[in-house]
C-alpha cells in the first residue's frame, strides 16, 4: 500500500510540474524573450519547484547558512535522487546555473527556459562535446552573472553512497579562479530512489560547506582539490554512505 501511495504522490508531482510547465513556464519564457529579464524564468521555476516539495511532502533542514557565499562561486554537491536539482535550487541563494543532461534542451518549453536561465548542456558519452561544455560554461562563469552547481560523481548513486568524483569539474574550477562551495545532502534517496517512480515524504539536510579557494592552483592540484572538497561532502554525511564499496 505504502508503495501505491508513493507512486500516486510521484504522479502528483509530475502533474505538477507537466501544468506549470504549459502555463507558467510558457508565460515566464514569452516574457523574458519579451523584456530580456531572465528573472522571470528564473522565480517562476523556484515557486514551482517549492510548491513540488511540498506536495511530496519534503522539508529541506538547511545547514551552514553562514557558508553560503554573497559572490560568485560553484557549487558541488553530492548526487543522491532526481529530487536533487529542486532542493538545492530552492535551498541556496539566485541565481545558479546548472550543467545537465543534453537530453533536456529537446524538451519544448523547458529547453528554451534553460538556455534563457544559462544552464549548460553535456553529453558526456562525447568527450569532444563535453570539453565543449566546460568552454561554455567557463564563458558563462566570466560574465559574473550566475553561480555554478554541478556534480561531481556525474550521476545519480543507486543507495546514496558517495560515488568516485570525475576529474573535469575540478580543471574548471581551477581555470575559473572562483571558489568551490561543497553541500552535502542527506536523506534524498529516500526521498526518491534511483530508476523507480515513488516519492517518500522526508526531511532531507542540506549541509552548506565553507569555501575551498581555487585562485593560485595549477591543473596538476586538481586531485588534491578533488579530495578536500570530497573530505567536506564526506563529512556530514553518515558513515554508511561515505563511498561506494
Amino acid at each position: 500500500m505504502q508503495r501505491w501511495i508513493a507512486r500516486a504522490r510521484a504522479t502528483l508531482v509530475g502533474a505538477w510540474v507537466f501544468l506549470y510547465l504549459v502555463t507558467g513556464g510558457l508565460f515566464n519564457v514569452l516574457r523574458t524573450q519579451l523584456t530580456g529579464e531572465v528573472k522571470h524564468v528564473y522565480r517562476g521555476a523556484r515557486w514551482s519547484m517549492e510548491v513540488a516539495l511540498w506536495l511530496a511532502g519534503v522539508e529541506v533542514a538547511l545547514r551552514g547558512a553562514e557558508n553560503l557565499p554573497r559572490w560568485q562561486c560553484i557549487y558541488m554537491a553530492n548526487h543522491q535522487s532526481n529530487i536533487d536539482p529542486p532542493i538545492v535550487f530552492t535551498a541556496l541563494p539566485e541565481r545558479i546555473a546548472f550543467m545537465g543532461k543534453k537530453q533536456l534542451w529537446s524538451v519544448p518549453i523547458l529547453g528554451t527556459a534553460l538556455r534563457q536561465a544559462e544552464f549548460i548542456p553535456v553529453h558526456r558519452e562525447v568527450k569532444e562535446e563535453a570539453r565543449a561544455s566546460v568552454e561554455e560554461a567557463l564563458e558563462i562563469l566570466r560574465r559574473g552573472t550566475v553561480s555554478l552547481m554541478v556534480y561531481p560523481e556525474g550521476t545519480r548513486s543507486f543507495d546514496g553512497r558517495l560515488l568516485p568524483f570525475k576529474g573535469g569539474v575540478f580543471l574548471l574550477a581551477i581555470r575559473s579562479g572562483l571558489p568551490i562551495v561543497p553541500v552535502t545532502l542527506d536523506g534524498a534517496t529516500d526521498v526518491m530512489p534511483k530508476s523507480r517512480w515513488q516519492i517518500y515524504p522526508k526531511v532531507v539536510t542540506v549541509t552548506v560547506h565553507a569555501p575551498i579557494e581555487t585562485r593560485g592552483l595549477a591543473e596538476d592540484d586538481r586531485y588534491a582539490l578533488a579530495e578536500r572538497v570530497r573530505a567536506a561532502i564526506e563529512s556530514a554525511l553518515p558513515e554508511r554512505l561515505r563511498g561506494a564499496e
